[in-house]
């Protein structure tokens, strides 16, 4: 095809299953809301990669893309997510607090801990690809159901747009605020048009549950605590998502998900449980050893610098959490960043 996109020099799991074939048997097709495969694949082919940091390089503009688009969506799931066959597989969905064994840490080592998922609405279409009306819809039927939690998970909405220079200082001091896209990885793929437009945070009262409306993905739910706690972390996880689930179906709409890719998310590399389990931790020794990106990969985790993906570390103080998020339920993951925790004793 004369619009096959010239991919020699990159390192993402797009390039490395793109082929000339796939493109003309797709190029030509959309999902029903008009989304192409060039478009999922664009912020890919404007970002070549690290030579050392395999990205994904596509995104998702609906829950269709993963139907219509398979044929490249599939072995870049695959690819990603450790051999997980997204054709022949089924995702596992555990959110069974009680079943973790392990679970509190030595405070000495972790400075906090917390989970983290993503979740979409059915029916309205990812950030890449979504309208303005769609982005307001997201933000009108997701506060609409946060305002209804009750008990310790009770709390208040933040528009991005309406804070109080006040609040956001406030946020920013709780490390909780978000601030618009400047990674090329997000701004090419379309995340931040039309910022801070039908963004938020809501947050509990306590500050230990919050969710992130219209960043990267339509919902980001987040449990997290200071110190090592994260058997307390996940329970409050488990029970805040089961409510705020079962409160948006009050009101008529539901989270995407399917059996074969779990819940569906914008990034292939969040697909299935979304999840993310992660303790910020002091590694002074470990950090030093030369073989210490060989055990993260060996346990399927992934350290990031304090701040987050494309950050530095600030001292020795890592962010730890687990790679795969397909193919293993939410209560298997839990139990794999707790083996780190005792190697590094």
């Amino acid at each position: 095809s004369a619009e096959y996109p010239d991919l020699r020099k990159h390192n993402n799991c797009m390039a490395s299953n793109l082929t000339p074939a796939i493109y003309a048997q797709l190029c030509d097709k959309t999902t029903p809301s008009g989304w192409t495969l060039d478009q999922c694949i664009q912020t890919g082919v404007d970002n070549p990669g690290h030579p050392f940091i395999k990205t994904v390089g596509m995104v998702a503009g609906d829950e269709e893309s993963y139907e219509v688009f398979a044929s490249i969506f599939d072995p870049v799931i695959e690819e990603r997510h450790n051999g997980y066959n997204p054709r022949t597989m089924k995702h596992p969905t555990d959110l069974d607090a009680s079943k973790i064994k392990a679970g509190h840490f030595d405070e000495r080592y972790v400075l906090s801990s917390r989970v983290r998922t993503g979740r979409s609405i059915r029916g309205l279409s990812l950030p890449p690809a979504c309208s303005r009306a769609e982005r307001r819809e997201v933000e009108k039927v997701t506060a609409e159901a946060l305002a209804g939690l009750t008990g310790d998970l009770a709390g208040k909405y933040y528009r991005l747009s309406e804070m109080t220079e006040k609040e956001q200082q406030q946020l920013i001091d709780d490390h909780f605020l978000f601030d618009k896209p400047v990674s090329p990885l997000l701004t090419a793929a379309g995340m931040a048009r039309d910022w801070p437009d039908a963004r938020g945070i809501w947050h509990n009262h306590e500050k230990t549950f919050l969710v992130w409306i219209n960043e990267e993905d339509h919902t980001r739910v987040i449990s997290m605590e200071k110190g090592g706690n994260m058997k307390r972390v996940f329970e409050r996880f488990c029970r805040g998502l089961k409510e705020v689930e079962r409160l948006i179906q009050e009101r008529g709409w539901e989270f995407m998900w399917n059996e074969r890719l779990g819940y569906i998310l914008t990034c292939p590399s969040n697909l299935g449980t979304g999840l993310r389990a992660g303790v910020h931790i002091k590694l002074p020794l470990l950090s030093k050893d030369s073989r210490f990106p060989k055990i993260l990969e060996n346990l399927r985790l992934q350290k990031r610098g304090t701040g987050g993906v494309d950050t530095a570390a600030t001292g020795s103080t890592f962010d730890i959490s687990n790679l795969d998020r397909l193919g293993r339920s939410e209560v298997q993951k839990e139990e794999g960043s707790a083996s780190l925790i005792s190697f590094w004793k």
